[in-house]
């Protein structure tokens, strides 16, 4: 909603400030489809030639995405706890149960009671990979650790790819602009011979590539690369909390101490509340027992 709301109040003051000052559309409505196909068509194009076919899909799915917002909720960090929780208790009570469970996590009855979690599978191949790990006796946390952050890492680079494809994006639409502008001034010496108000209304036109190479550069494209970037730092920390369970759990700290060390370390906005995890994990209590 807030990136609809702030395209509304782009338009608005850019365009209800070129009114107010006594501009007129007429001159910009004659040579925007012109214009736009020249310097939309060019950074499509561009974008085409700089970026594989995996990233041109993944940049258009992230531009949705920049107007959901992300894909985790304060909701699904309370059951990711929960989820860890489980595991971390079998991993230090029932270990064949835990086997079971890692080893087929589409038919665990741990993972089946958050089918979200479930279906991301860059969020079960890290936990069910990370205990495997340390049931094949790689105990040591500093060296499961730095595992965990170098693929951390890894992921967070490859999901900026849309993010730094929309900056290349943007950065290159002034120059477009440009581009178009000149083409304009070159139709404009071709009819030096027209009258004054002809050569004023050409000009202008020309111009208007200038203002939307710029305008859909600052306006839009930038602004959607940072948002992208953001919402994908975002998500980051939901799998960081994978990381910090994990390296806790491996520490021999109990199930609630793993828990709450990343409960703690949740973005402020989407930290589950100790009472409301609390509640979770007694539920769980109560249906092992």
């Amino acid at each position: 909603m807030l990136p609809i709301l702030g395209i509304i109040v782009v338009f608005v003051t850019v365009f209800g400030g070129y009114v107010a000052a006594g501009g007129k559309f007429g001159v910009i409505l004659h040579a925007l489809p012109f214009e736009m196909t020249m310097i939309g068509g060019a950074a499509v194009g561009a974008f085409m030639i700089s970026n594989s076919g995996s990233a041109v899909k993944q940049t258009l799915k992230d531009l949705g995405g920049a107007f959901k917002g992300a894909k985790w909720k304060k909701n699904d960090y309370n059951d990711l706890l929960a989820l860890l929780y489980s595991l971390t208790r079998l991993a230090q009570s029932d270990p064949l149960a835990l086997e079971a469970a890692i080893d087929d996590p589409d038919n665990s009855p741990d993972f089946a009671k958050y089918p979200k979690i479930a279906a991301d599978h860059r969020a079960t191949d890290m936990i069910c990979d990370t205990l495997r790990a340390a049931t094949m006796n790689l105990t040591d946390p500093h060296q499961v650790e730095d595992m965990l952050e170098k693929q951390l890492d890894a992921d967070l680079h490859h999901s900026h790819v849309g993010a730094h494809a929309l900056q290349n994006m943007a950065d290159g639409l002034p120059a477009l602009g440009i581009v178009a502008a000149v083409l304009g001034i070159i139709k404009t010496m071709s009819a030096i011979d027209k009258p004054p108000s002809v050569l004023g209304g050409m000009i202008g036109g020309a111009l208007v590539g200038t203002f939307l190479g710029v305008f859909l550069a600052y306006g839009f494209v930038g602004p959607l690369s940072v948002r992208v970037a953001a919402i994908k730092d975002e998500e980051q920390q939901f799998y960081r909390l994978i990381r910090d369970v994990m390296i806790a759990n491996l520490h021999k700290h109990s199930p609630n101490m793993c828990v709450e060390v990343a409960r703690q370390n949740a973005p402020h906005d989407l930290r589950p509340s100790f009472v409301d995890l609390d509640a979770a994990l007694k539920t769980l209590r109560k249906e092992a027992a």
